[in-house]
């Protein structure tokens, strides 16, 4: 849980074997030192990976380290030396921690969530791809229960502060198309940039025939009360109210300057500006400033969830009212940064 200013210092859901790896051509900045996969891993050979062998080819001292997470999965640990710290799971390509120096979490893990792959991993920073909410395929689509794949881990350069890095990759597999039958790269960086988080998606259409998507960075927050918790920057926008019937929202404007959850909410914010700041409710704040992402959900299922929902707020950034059309050898990118901040005139301080 952030601190206060005070103290500041599913049901059906298919899961994915391991998708084969392909090599990932990717023009970046170039960051020392800096490790990529070059070879070609089996299905087999990635549902089993070795996590001594993962760490001996994507390790960097002090700054990112491959081991055992929860349930023996493997995990990317990302240190900075600002001493913020962030997990990131292969499996779903899920950012599941992000501590701020203070050893403080800014992410919240549901108390139901299972780390055997039998579902996705219920907390964190989910993916949502091919698809949001339901639809065609399964709910939120299949990117958050496959295994993705280290493409690459890196660190910057600079003698004072080095910026821990890791890039994960996911491909189609017979799996995927058996689902949805599109070929397609996806490609997730996620960083530390000081006290910052940073994420940033890549989708490339690798097939001859085009299609379409939606996305969303399922995020959960950690806040003190959902009942203390507030959210600026949505005022005037026009939203999708998916409470009552995700299958049939109802389209409405929102009215207030600071939005505050008092029951069950399931809302995509449409065309938001760049930034939204979610106060938790302690004194201090998250920023989330994102590009490429045209829409905010929030969400809280209220007492749908009755061991947890007082404890977080989904502040999530989506691509969802208009699909993003992708031809072949396309691509799309959208990228988001996390700030914790500390409010001048908090509404509620922990005592």
């Amino acid at each position: 849980m952030l601190l206060s200013y005070k103290q500041a210092s599913y049901t059906g859901v298919r899961q994915c074997p391991s998708p084969q790896l392909q090599p990932w051509p990717l023009s970046r900045q170039a960051h020392v030192p800096k490790r990529r996969r070059t070879c070609i891993f089996t299905p087999a050979a990635a549902a089993t990976q070795n996590i001594a062998k993962l760490q001996q080819e994507y390790g960097i001292a002090e700054h990112v380290q491959v081991v055992e997470g929860q349930g023996g999965l493997p995990k990317v640990v990302l240190s900075h030396s600002s001493g913020t710290k962030a997990e990131v799971y292969l499996y779903g390509g899920l950012v599941l921690s992000w501590k701020q120096p203070s050893g403080d979490e800014v992410l919240f893990t549901r108390p139901d969530a299972v780390f055997d792959k039998s579902k996705p991993i219920s907390g964190g920073i989910p993916h949502c791809f091919p698809q949001f909410g339901p639809g065609k395929i399964q709910q939120h689509g299949f990117a958050r229960n496959c295994d993705w794949e280290i493409a690459s881990t890196s660190a910057d350069l600079q003698p004072d502060e080095r910026d821990p890095e890791v890039e994960l990759v996911l491909t189609d597999s017979d799996f995927t198309r058996s689902i949805w039958p599109h070929p397609f790269k996806a490609a997730y960086s996620v960083s530390l940039h000081g006290d910052s988080l940073r994420t940033d998606l890549r989708i490339i259409n690798t097939g001859d025939q085009a299609f379409d998507f939606t996305a969303a960075l399922h995020s959960y927050f950690e806040v003190l009360d959902i009942s203390k918790a507030r959210i600026r920057g949505l005022k005037g926008l026009q939203y999708l109210d998916k409470t009552p019937d995700p299958n049939n929202p109802v389209e409405k404007k929102e009215e207030r300057e600071v939005v505050s959850i008092d029951g069950p909410m399931d809302a995509v914010f449409l065309s938001p500006g760049d930034y939204v700041e979610l106060d938790v409710g302690t004194g201090a704040a998250v920023s989330i400033s994102s590009s490429g992402w045209e829409d905010v959900v929030v969400w809280n299922p209220w007492d749908a969830m009755p061991a947890s929902y007082e404890k977080f707020c989904c502040v999530e950034n989506g691509k969802i009212a208009k699909p993003v059309v992708l031809q072949p050898g396309s691509s799309w990118r959208a990228t988001q940064e996390l700030n914790v901040i500390i409010l001048d005139t908090p509404d509620f301080v922990e005592d």
